[in-house]
């Protein structure tokens, strides 16, 4: 009691309250969100989505590049129950995808709670429902909410925070250093050295926009690398990888891909790309590693436009010195290094998700865990992945809600059949 009267006391008071939800709580309003949602909304059951930005879909709106396009044909990337409009392109781009995700929210009815950041989000095993805490932010006014539900589902992703590697000597550089999810364009570093970390598809495309943009990029290519072009003959790789693993073994679809890739782009080990022992389609379903669909960066570094570098050995201010002995002058570093889970450090779970914030069940069994959680979003198999996730989840919670409806029913109807045969 004492120590309530000090929380009241104090300027920084938060107004408390306590929200019952009727149904599901969604902890994210990206893609793997809106999808759950709009299934939800199909199955006819209530939700609350809490976003913790003021809009929809925030990776894709405040930390992509201007020149992103899907790298993935529009079919595997629409979500369910509503698909791309057909004048889109084949590759939607960046502002194109943002329309749709709006226009889908709209289309579904889905309101989230914006500027919701959830703090903890723990199972009540007296109440038997999740209690997930969360502090609001509007203008200068903030306030925390408790939502109670029976059902949590996890949709904050694979990629909800910047992976920033600790590199010796980074801070004495002097230059600026910004993560991919803060670069634009290069247009900005026209005539400049930009050393690009990282050689996932953001590093090559920004490598490659750099490139247009005439900055003279080098790219850190510390391990080996699937590059694969994103079309095989006018048939999307992905696609054509999908239909050859649906009748051929994963280790066979990997020798074909790669000799297409090889027919196509040619030797890239000569330009410092070497390539995994395992097939890209393997890596991708052991280790998560998804292969690089070039879309021009490799004309680039065979022209000479883009420098691979092998490994960071230390920064110095001005310069870097390579794990070989070379150095090099430059002029901006951009960290091309990825993205990670958040779930741990909201979510008091330890036996469905794992200490790297995923599911510890690999796909296709990780969306369901124990006591009303669910995860989407965490495949591995980007949206047409999450879509999966989120029509499974909203059948499973929608098949509990329409049999508990029925019995609320029929318990109504005895009840006024009672009320009936009393009177008269």
């Amino acid at each position: 009691m004492e120590n309530l009267f000090r929380l009241v006391d104090h300027e920084d008071f938060f107004a408390r309250r306590c929200i019952m939800v009727n149904g599901p709580v969604i902890v994210g309003a990206g893609p793997s969100g809106l999808a759950t949602a709009a299934c939800l909304r199909d199955q006819r059951v209530p939700f609350e989505v809490l976003e913790r930005a003021d809009c929809v879909a925030s990776l894709w709106q405040k930390r992509t590049y201007d020149r992103l396009k899907l790298h993935l044909p529009k079919a595997f990337c629409q979500l369910p129950k509503l698909p791309f409009p057909e004048d889109f392109p084949e590759y939607p781009t960046k502002r194109q995808f943002i329309d749709y995700l709006e226009s889908y929210a709209k289309h579904f009815e889905i309101n989230p709670k914006f500027n919701s950041c959830v703090q903890s989000a723990r199972y009540d095993e007296t109440s038997g429902f999740w209690r997930v805490n969360t502090v609001s932010t509007t203008g200068s006014t903030r306030s925390e909410v408790e939502y109670i539900c029976r059902w949590l589902i996890v949709a904050t992703g694979e990629n909800a925070e910047c992976v920033v590697p600790d590199i010796d000597g980074l801070c004495e550089f002097g230059g600026e250093v910004v993560h991919a999810s803060e670069y634009k364009s290069g247009e900005k570093y026209k005539g400049k050295k930009v050393l690009v970390v990282g050689c996932g598809n953001s590093g090559m495309e920004l490598s490659l926009d750099l490139c247009n943009h005439n900055a003279s990029p080098s790219i850190v290519v510390r391990s080996s690398v699937h590059v694969l072009p994103r079309e095989i003959y006018g048939k999307s790789t992905f696609e054509l990888a999908v239909f050859l693993l649906k009748w051929l073994p994963v280790w066979l679809a990997d020798k074909l891909l790669l000799l297409f890739s090889w027919l196509i782009l040619g030797s890239i080990e000569k330009y410092g790309l070497n390539r995994p022992s395992v097939g890209p389609m393997e890596l991708k379903n052991t280790q998560g590693k998804t292969p690089v669909l070039d879309i021009g960066a490799l004309d680039k570094i065979k022209s000479g436009g883009i420098k691979v570098v092998h490994g960071i050995k230390r920064f110095s201010y001005g310069r870097v010195e390579l794990v070989g002995g070379e150095v090099l002058d430059i002029d901006a570093v951009v960290l091309a290094t990825g993205y990670r889970s958040n779930v741990p450090s909201w979510l008091q779970e330890g036996d469905f998700f794992s200490k790297n914030g995923f599911p510890k069940q690999p796909f296709p069994q990780g969306w369901k865990g124990n006591a009303g959680l669910y995860a989407v979003g965490f495949t591995r198999r980007g949206l047409s992945g999450a879509s999966c996730d989120a029509v499974r989840i909203a059948q499973d919670i929608g098949n509990v809600w329409k049999c508990e409806t029925k019995q609320n029913k029929k318990r109504t109807t005895a009840g006024h059949r009672r009320c009936i045969s009393q009177t008269f």
